[in-house]
């Protein structure tokens, strides 16, 4: 449409960045993050799954928007990441005319050395080329992991009956009563040391 013609790179193509360490390589994903492969069905359902993941990430950023930053911002590398491979799986096989709707392949491109290592019976001498929605969702997980915490334990103090509630399922209800009875005999005897003193004052 402006007339520009732009060679992209070719399938398996790489440039390097730094060295051998680092390269930007072309390669299709037709399974799920890092290289992993599945099959035509489990495609779909993937990318079915992922759709509505999305629309439930969204849904809980939203509700968490009174959270502390570093667990909104965890939500969007994650969401961000979703959608990222989602619009590729989605629309890349339709817009280049060699597959369906939600058949498509993800692009991935970063190439990285990394220390040999073994998993599931393969060995792998470079890391899987990934993407930056890989590596959003990667962060993301990450940030939850680390900086999720569960809130603390509320305890509220009833000034007319002098008891405690505590708001906590980690203390079960003959905890519970074992302080209410504490606090109400510590009250009994605040009340009858004020009754003793007003004997006092009146004698």
């Amino acid at each position: 449409m402006l007339n520009l013609k732009v060679e992209g790179m070719s399938y398996g193509q790489s440039i390097n960045v730094i060295g051998d360490f680092f390269k930007l390589t072309f390669v299709e994903n037709p399974g799920i993050a890092f290289g992993i492969d599945v099959n035509e069905t489990s495609k779909l359902l993937l990318s079915i799954f992922t759709l509505f993941a999305s629309i439930g990430i969204l849904y809980y950023l939203w509700k968490s928007r009174d959270q502390k930053l570093i667990i909104r911002l965890a939500l969007a590398f994650i969401l961000g990441g979703a959608i990222g491979n989602l619009i590729d799986r989605t629309f890349y096989g339709v817009f280049y005319g060699y597959e369906k709707i939600f058949y498509g392949h993800v692009v991935d491109f970063f190439n990285v050395d990394f220390f040999d290592f073994t998993i599931f019976g393969r060995t792998y001498e470079r890391w899987p080329i990934f993407n930056i929605a890989d590596a959003s969702v990667t962060v993301g997980v990450l940030l939850l992991l680390i900086f999720h915490r569960s809130p603390p334990e509320k305890k509220k103090e009833d000034t007319e009956t002098g008891t405690i509630s505590v708001n906590s399922p980690n203390i079960n209800a003959v905890e519970q009563t074992e302080v209410r009875e504490t606090v109400t005999s510590n009250s009994s005897l605040d009340d009858d040391g004020k009754d003793s003193n007003r004997e006092e004052n009146k004698s």
